[in-house]
């Protein structure tokens, strides 16, 4: 089993013993990673054969740190790894992986199954899912229906993408002298891959296989923006909004195959009480943030600072 927390969504791939996708949720953590974590658990036991055996573990995401402490998993992987052992699976010959969630983006380019570069959006939500979300909030459209209503355009109006603030503006100016909503989100996919490429792509040689992934290539709309930017073919894979699981689920059943038995704690711990609370550390001048989890009054794990002062200490 695989786990991907991220800002926006947390993610859950269950694999059979031939690697197959046996389950997968996709919720939104909603500012509440714990809970998410331990309700994708809830609903992972529910869909799976009783008594089913979890052999392996993995974690992934900005939260994987996190997932690692309270579901016990065997290994913990970066975004960027976990993407690419699953995107390998389904496109063996991948040559550039873009991937866009809520939050953040990626570009990865690989050549022969070797990443030889990659980027990273964490900052500009002008490049992100965060930013169509906004503006189909502002146009009163169901983000949903965003991408089928975005095909529909005949004459997409060029949106000002460098910028939520500069693209709210300008969209808005669009409407009121009368261009048809259809237009407008296509002009919006159009700003936000423009954004992406001129960012994340910038200097990067970007060749085919092309492969989008994230939960943001559910948008029609943003897959024909891509094709048309890019000029070639932009492969979609199967299960592309679980990707991230897939990979350290990947991941975790290598690491039990070398014979090591699974840290995993159980489905029961779907049920334990976490606390999470932060401290500044004063061991030097950085005064970092420190965030740790207990359970029982019992501090499990500690992270976040600049050097690894707190993650070294034994819990307590």
């Amino acid at each position: 089993m695989g786990i991907d927390v991220g800002s926006v969504t947390t993610k859950f791939a269950a694999l059979d013993k031939d690697s197959q996708l046996a389950s997968s949720i996709y919720l939104r953590t909603q500012g509440k990673p714990i809970a998410m974590i331990q309700q994708g658990l809830r609903k992972m036991r529910e869909e799976l054969p009783p008594g089913i055996v979890v052999r392996g573990m993995g974690a992934t995401g900005s939260a994987r740190y996190l997932i690692g402490v309270i579901v016990g998993a065997d290994v913990i992987k970066n975004e960027i790894t976990s993407q690419v052992v699953a995107t390998l699976r389904y496109v063996p010959e991948a040559q550039t992986i873009i991937e866009i969630g809520g939050q953040d983006s990626k570009i990865i380019i690989l050549r022969q199954g070797i990443v030889i570069g990659f980027g990273m959006n964490t900052v500009c939500a002008a490049g992100t899912g965060s930013f169509l979300d906004h503006q189909a909030l502002r146009l009163n459209v169901n983000i949903e229906e965003f991408g089928q209503r975005a095909l529909q355009s005949k004459n997409p109006v060029r949106i000002a993408g460098q910028c939520t603030v500069f693209a709210e503006s300008d969209m808005i100016y669009k409407q009121q002298i009368g261009h048809s909503i259809e237009d407008i989100l296509y002009g919006l996919c159009q700003a936000l891959v423009r954004n992406y490429l001129n960012n994340l792509g910038l200097g990067k040689d970007i060749l085919p296989p092309v492969v989008f992934q994230g939960g943001v290539a559910f948008n029609q709309g943003i897959v024909r923006a891509l094709k048309e930017s890019l000029a070639t073919e932009v492969i979609v894979p199967p299960h592309h909004e679980v990707m991230g699981a897939i990979g350290a689920a990947l991941l975790a059943k290598e690491e039990v195959e070398r014979g090591n038995g699974t840290k995993f704690k159980g489905f029961g711990i779907s049920e334990a009480d976490y606390h999470t609370s932060s401290f500044e550390c004063k061991a030097c001048p950085n005064l970092c943030e420190i965030a740790q989890i207990s359970l029982n009054g019992r501090v499990l794990a500690r992270w976040g600072g600049r050097c690894d002062l707190w993650e070294r200490m034994p819990a307590s």
